[in-house]
């Protein structure tokens, strides 16, 4: 079994492309810790998609702290001195700011998030998850959790063009190994040879 180099590392795309389900499949794979998102609990976010303008604050400053204080548990805990596998980076949460927000609120969410980020560990290696609006839209569909059945199409699209300029920014991983995955072309949950490519593609990556 490889031995990895990363002990931190985070499984990221736009919503629906299959992340918690490819980090529960490494985690059982290589013996690892699954840090997995807590969504549900945000008390916003069945309102946020029904009016986007006038949750989008709230929504996202319960989402930045609740995200931060996970992270904070387990950088406390030494979780990641172990191999662990994240269904998120913490850096997703500005991305999706960046997506709803604007103004003066846009500016409190800056200045909140640069302070609190300093605390905040980057992963060793990213597995981007890229798929088309198509795609996506579909497993959300599939899944029909009650809280997403009102995201739109727009909404998908947007999303995932700021999740595509963020992950070709090379400024973002001067650090950070990246290693970008084409959902729409594997099946990592039905097929176990798209798996096993998968997997080649992080440890190669893990050994650069």
């Amino acid at each position: 079994m490889h031995r990895f180099q990363s002990k931190y590392i985070a499984v990221e795309g736009a919503i629906g492309v299959g992340k918690t389900s490819l980090v529960l499949q490494l985690s059982k794979r290589y013996h690892a810790r699954a840090i997995l998102e807590v969504v549900e609990e945000n008390p916003f976010l069945s309102r946020f998609y029904e009016d986007i303008t006038d949750y989008a604050f709230r929504t996202q400053i319960f989402f930045l702290l609740s995200r931060y204080d996970q992270q904070v548990k387990a950088t406390q805990q030494d979780l990641f001195r172990q191999l662990s596998f994240a269904d998120y980076m913490f850096a997703k949460d500005r991305i999706f700011a960046h997506l709803t927000l604007s103004g003066n609120e846009l500016s409190m969410y800056e200045h909140l998030y640069q302070i609190i980020c300093r605390d905040i560990p980057a992963p060793d290696l990213i597995i981007y998850l890229r798929a088309s609006t198509e795609l996506l839209m579909k497993r959300i569909m599939l899944r029909d959790r009650p809280f997403e059945r009102k995201i739109s199409v727009q909404y998908m699209e947007r999303l995932n063009s700021y999740y595509e300029d963020y992950f070709t920014n090379q400024d973002n991983f001067f650090q950070t190994k990246l290693v970008i995955i084409n959902a729409d072309e594997i099946d990592f949950i039905g097929n176990s040879h798209d798996l096993e490519l998968v997997c080649k593609k992080i440890q190669e990556k893990d050994l650069e």
